[in-house]
């Protein structure tokens, strides 16, 4: 019998961190405060999850990534590292780095060194293929600008 069911579990991280039975969270992984890691999800090997972060079951955050605070990932999200897979040299990768307050929709794609900027969005479903600029929101395949986040703030809270 396994040492953890196989229903969801609260697993306690410190410092006000959780992790959702199961999960994954790689050697080297550095969970900031407040943070909540969901069931099924896939943290891999040093990657850097800062304060108050939310992270949806199955999502998946490759080796080396870097999260500011206050990132929302949704359910699903895949987060590469690996512009040619496999290439089987770790030096060659490019790890993604979100920066403070970015939210990423579910089932949403980066590609291996697209950085996300501060405060922006990238809307559910959308593959990402280059940087995303603070304050913006992007969707598609492949993304692109769609309004500022201002303006998203403005239409979230009218609804």
């Amino acid at each position: 019998m396994p040492e953890h069911p196989l229903t969801g579990e609260r697993i306690d991280l410190g410092d006000g961190a959780v992790a959702w039975w199961p999960c994954h969270i790689g050697k080297g992984t550095t969970v900031g405060s407040n943070t909540s890691i969901g069931a099924l999800a896939h943290i891999g090997q040093e990657v850097t999850l800062g304060q108050n972060c939310k992270i949806q079951g199955s999502a998946y955050i490759a080796d080396r990534s870097v999260l500011g605070n206050d990132v929302f990932i949704g359910p699903n999200a895949t987060l590469l590292n690996d512009r040619f897979p496999p290439s089987g040299d770790s030096n060659k990768w490019a790890p993604i780095h979100i920066a403070q307050g970015a939210v990423l929709g579910g089932n949403v794609t980066v590609i291996a060194g697209c950085n996300i900027g501060k405060r922006s969005v990238l809307g559910a479903g959308s593959v990402l293929t280059k940087d995303l600029p603070e304050h913006e929101v992007w969707v598609g395949n492949p993304a692109s600008f769609l309004m500022t986040r201002n303006e998203y703030d403005t239409k979230q809270e009218a609804n």
